[in-house]
């Protein structure tokens, strides 16, 4: 995987939207930065031409990213090889929207380290009839404990859905956090913002594929991202980097003999539904993520 180092990435704690608690003042500095990490998700739009070849890309808010990360992720991106799109068996150009994930971390000798991690060449269509869609999400009741305790994080969800759009299962796959505090308080932590956001899905509604080659099964899993946020748009800026510390990944009781999410289930936008075991769309990616 291609990657750089850039010493002036903010990734000390409050530097990029991860706060510290006094209780973490028992841990040290190095010990809470060796657990963060930091991402940061930027969109745009890619021409492909009929040998699979990237013919342009164009970055979203160009101007917004720093100068460095555009030159790597534009470099990276023309190193790109996809299969060729075709139409009644002929080679032809295509057009995707791309969204890309920008992994950074400490590591041990202190030096930070930026990568590109994921890609994903899909969007959430909420007039989809081939997948299963969101038509009743009210979103779950932030903790109070753990809002008042400057508590922020992600909630990966995974949900199993009738043929009625009623919820049949659901389970936490991961929670990330945006509060460094010590290990037993960021147990608790996450353990309040999946039962909130569990409990808040079990009340879903969701209308199901009446389209498609999964139209006739019994149920369907799907991922649902979930935001505890404090809606001070510090999360949503573009070009910036976002701290965190990530949680333990756990597979659905009914899902035993799947894999684990990949990491393009980071760039999942919250409050889309997307379906966990459908064949991905968009153009497939041949070379390697990272050139």
């Amino acid at each position: 995987m291609r990657s750089f180092h850039i010493l002036a990435l903010a990734l000390a704690v409050g530097g990029v939207g991860m706060s510290m608690v006094p209780d973490a003042a028992s841990q040290s500095r190095r010990e809470v930065l060796q657990q963060a990490e930091a991402s940061m998700v930027l969109t745009g739009q890619i021409d492909i031409d009929a040998d699979g070849r990237v013919e342009a890309f164009q970055m979203d808010r160009r101007d917004q990213v720093n100068d460095m990360i555009v030159r790597f992720v534009e470099e990276t991106v023309q190193t790109w090889r996809f299969e060729p799109g075709r139409v009644d068996g002929r080679a032809v150009k295509a057009r995707t929207p791309v969204s890309i994930r920008l992994g950074g971390k400490v590591q041990p000798d202190g030096r930070q380290q930026v990568s590109l991690l994921a890609a994903s060449f899909e969007q959430y269509d909420d007039t989809s009839t081939d997948n299963v869609t969101r038509l009743k999400l009210p979103p779950p009741a932030f903790p109070e404990d753990v809002y008042y305790a400057g508590g922020r994080g992600d909630v990966l969800l995974l949900l199993k859905i009738g043929r009625d759009g009623k919820v049949i299962d659901v389970a936490t796959e991961q929670v990330n956090l945006r509060l460094a505090t010590t290990e037993a308080g960021m147990r608790k932590m996450r353990d309040k913002l999946s039962r909130a956001s569990m409990g808040a899905a079990r009340k879903w509604t969701f209308k199901v594929p009446t389209t498609g080659e999964n139209k006739d099964d019994a149920s369907w899993t799907v991922r649902v991202p979930v935001r505890f946020a404090f809606n001070d748009g510090r999360e949503e800026r573009y070009g910036v980097w976002d701290a965190y510390i990530p949680g333990p990944r756990q597979q659905a009781p009914w899902r035993a003999d799947k894999a684990l999410a990949d990491d393009n289930a980071d760039l999942l936008p919250a409050g889309g539904v997307f379906m966990a075991d459908a064949a991905p769309k968009g153009p497939q990616l041949l070379t390697p993520l990272g050139g």
